[in-house]
């Protein structure tokens, strides 16, 4: 099938591989159409096209220039248009995910650089976080490049999208929430323990936590660095606090 009269408007995209098998896969947007280039091919692409034919999305095989005309960086040969990022409220998200064991969200105070929300994204999908929280303003939305980055994490995880974080924080704690908030200098997170439901509060590249953000947290833990080292950027630092609450929730069991 050709598609020949397409123009590029203010339709949401998703782009790449990866991003958009997983936009299929997890059935949480509605996608209008997937275009694809004539010259697309490899696993991705075969399990993008069976996908979108089980599904009824209409699949336009297009001239590889035809996808130039998408702002998006890297479109590896695959555009989806789809309905505009559904954001939740906080209490929906709750609603959402208050009947998984021991709860947990990973807020984001004013990260802006997408591609660190789109890692941390990914990093929450793979570390069992049930829901991401992040502010309007100051702080990126999810944009084709979050999506992009998170290699389609952002499909499997619901989002909430919130006016101001310090009240939000205090939200949670109504809902049976701690809150931990990430920032150097405090406890050694590898002395903490987190077998409870957790709010895990990530502070934005460069400024950490807001004052009011680090003053609403329960607590506040920091990662051990060698003395060469003193900080790492948002997204490894949130990998690397997402890792110990993980493997603190899911210890083997002993033989």
């Amino acid at each position: 099938m050709n598609d020949t009269n397409d123009t590029n408007d203010t339709r949401d995209i998703v782009a790449g591989r990866n991003a958009v098998r997983e936009l299929l896969r997890s059935g949480r947007r509605t996608v209008n159409k997937v275009l694809l280039s004539q010259q697309a091919r490899g696993e991705a692409i075969t399990d993008i096209i069976e996908l979108a034919k089980t599904k009824g999305i209409p699949l336009h095989h297009v001239p590889p220039e035809r996808l130039d005309v998408y702002d998006a960086e890297h479109n590896q040969g695959v555009i989806a248009e789809v309905a505009a990022a559904a954001y939740l409220d906080l209490d929906d998200l709750w609603r959402e995910i208050k009947d998984k064991e021991n709860p947990f969200v990973v807020v984001l105070d004013g990260i802006e650089d997408p591609h660190n929300v789109g890692a941390i994204i990914r990093s929450s999908v793979a570390f069992g976080a049930h829901g991401i929280i992040m502010g309007k303003w100051r702080a990126t939305g999810l944009t084709e490049t979050v999506a992009r980055t998170s290699a389609g994490a952002i499909e499997h995880i619901p989002v909430a999208r919130v006016t101001n974080i310090a009240q939000s924080i205090e939200r949670l704690k109504e809902l049976g929430l701690w809150v931990c908030g990430a920032e150097a200098g405090y406890k050694d997170i590898r002395t903490e323990r987190f077998t409870f439901p957790l709010a895990l509060v990530i502070g934005s590249e460069g400024k950490g936590l807001h004052r009011l953000v680090r003053e609403r947290c329960d607590f506040l833990v920091s990662i051990p660095f060698t003395s060469t080292v003193s900080s790492l950027n948002a997204s490894c630092a949130a990998a690397v606090v997402l890792y110990e609450v993980y493997s603190q929730l899911h210890q083997p069991s002993a033989d």
